[in-house]
């Protein structure tokens, strides 16, 4: 383990490659890895304005980070549940997707990676731009449903009203759309075939790939999450919601 002096007078390229969660904490702080590799931390830090303290003490919060597991969620109400996917997207949309973005629009390629980096360069932005898309779709629909099957429970709407929310949008037509964005990835893992590098690769290439590759394992989790937690809880949902209108509208 480094001291905080060991830490400043090291090379950035040295403590990315020992460490490449390293680079996101950087990116975190406005740095770029790659346009520093031969560089002491402490240089770079002084032209950024930015304690090198700070940088230390966030690598280990993110070295501590413990998500929870799948019985966790499982056993939290479905708000729990909804409220830590949101927090994801979050995280997808504001971290890691420009942290990525940054890498494969800044690296100056070798040779050997120029044509791949010129193909991912099309490819990239566009998945960037369907992922944000489905997100979107998920909150305003998915997200939205439950809230308000949440409310029929609880008796926030009228009569009509709980009708015509309970007949648009049935829970199982969402989870069919779901199933479409579970390989999103797809292309990028084909073109990178399965993130795959000799071991004398360059190491920004090596983050890359490894970001990449941390990214879809990301994605397949929260994908497994949805499928196997959300929407059997939101079916539920649904039908205790359904069976409560019936209620009512018998005894009317």
């Amino acid at each position: 383990m480094r001291t905080e002096g060991d830490f400043e007078k090291a090379l950035v390229g040295d403590l990315v490659s020992e460490n490449y969660v390293f680079a996101s904490v950087l990116h975190y702080f406005g740095i770029s890895f790659y346009q520093y590799p031969t560089e002491s931390l402490e240089m770079v830090c002084k032209k950024h304005r930015v304690h090198s303290s700070q940088l230390i003490t966030e690598l280990e919060s993110w070295a501590q980070r413990k998500e929870p597991t799948t019985e966790d969620l499982y056993l939290n109400p479905i708000e729990i549940l909804v409220a830590y996917l949101k927090k994801k997207h979050y995280y997808f949309v504001r971290q890691e997707l420009p942290f990525l973005s940054n890498i494969i629009s800044g690296i100056d390629p070798e040779p050997k990676f120029a044509p791949l980096m010129a193909d991912l360069r099309i490819m990239f932005p566009l998945f960037v731009e369907d992922f944000i898309h489905h997100i979107h779709e998920e909150e305003s629909r998915l997200f939205k449903r439950i809230e308000l099957l949440q409310d029929i429970e609880e008796n926030r709407f009228s009569l009509n009203d709980a009708i015509t929310i309970l007949e648009r949008d049935p829970v199982h037509l969402l989870a069919d759309q779901h199933e479409v964005h579970d390989d999103e990835m797809e292309g990028i893992r084909k073109l990178t075939v399965d993130y795959s590098l000799e071991a004398d690769a360059p190491l920004t290439m090596k983050v890359l790939y490894h970001e990449l590759q941390n990214f879809e394992q990301e994605l397949r989790i929260h994908a497994k999450i949805e499928d196997e937690l959300l929407f059997p809880k939101a079916v539920e949902l649904e039908r205790e919601a359904l069976r409560q209108f019936k209620k009512k509208t018998r005894k009317n």
